[in-house]
């Protein structure tokens, strides 16, 4: 018994020495930045700075990837991991001020856009549409605006003066094609394209469904003037970290700019 009692006691003091040189040694992880993204193209961007110009630059990234607008926001407010890549500003402002978060765009860090587009499998032509035919929508409040506004700019509806980022199939005026619209989650609509007759869909989920703003879209937003730049965005009061920054310079390099002009074909555009 007094052997096992000693065998005890050395291993209760080894165990604590591996949990202190542990702590001492998880330094390292406490400055790894870890980045919420949806896949495309903001998690392959991340990738290609993590492979690419990190290491160099001294930055431990990781990067986490989410299939929807929701959690990379509460993940970052909840402080799950240090900072996201997904949004544009319209969409940020009606977050916080709907989920009551505190997240941030950090400056100078505007990456990219990603054009919105109509496509269809069964017309190739907006005036194609027949009375009564069915869009589908984004149902998410900014982008369903910006949706809307497309439709509005190529003459399909009218929308009720000063409804902005906040617009919805309510405040249509005009609608002399008596359309029906179907709102979903963003990353639905590509999925819908053989249930309805027209969708606009957001540039990542487009990506991610083989269609491309340039070659398949009916039409796309303009890109002059476009507020909808994606962003590198933090819980307020961690813009200034050494790593964020870091980061923020990275995205916005010559380097990323020259990979996103390559590998995206113009259905995603440099935005600095």
């Amino acid at each position: 018994m007094r052997n096992t009692a000693k065998i005890t006691t050395a291993a209760l003091a080894v165990g604590a020495l591996t949990l202190g040189l542990t702590a001492c040694g998880g330094s390292d992880d406490d400055k790894a930045l870890t980045v919420a993204a949806t896949p495309t193209p903001q998690g392959e961007i991340l990738q290609y700075v993590k492979d690419n110009l990190a290491k160099k630059a001294g930055l431990d990234l990781k990067v986490q990837e989410y299939t929807d607008y929701v959690t990379p926001n509460t993940a970052v407010q909840q402080g799950e991991v240090d900072a996201n890549y997904f949004q544009h500003k319209p969409y940020l402002d009606d977050f916080n001020k709907k989920k009551g978060t505190d997240i941030v765009p950090v400056p100078g860090s505007t990456v990219h856009l990603e054009p919105l587009g109509v496509y269809s499998k069964k017309i190739k032509k907006l005036d194609e549409l027949k009375n009564g035919n069915t869009v589908a929508l984004p149902n998410d409040t900014t982008n369903e605006a910006r949706a809307l506004k497309l439709l509005a700019d190529n003459g399909l509806i009218e929308l009720k003066d000063g409804v902005g980022f906040t617009a919805t199939p309510k405040d249509i005026v005009k609608n002399p094609k008596d359309l029906k619209f179907k709102e979903l989650e963003a990353a639905q609509v590509p999925r819908s394209l053989a249930d309805v007759d027209a969708a606009v869909i957001n540039g990542n989920y487009a990506i991610e469904a083989d269609l491309s703003p340039k070659k398949n879209a009916i039409v796309a937003e303009a890109v002059k003037g476009n507020p909808f730049g994606n962003f590198l965005a933090v819980k307020k009061g961690e813009e200034n970290k050494p790593e964020v920054k870091k980061l923020a310079k990275l995205l916005t390099s010559p380097e990323v700019k020259k990979f996103i002009e390559d590998k995206y074909d113009g259905a995603v555009v440099p935005a600095f």
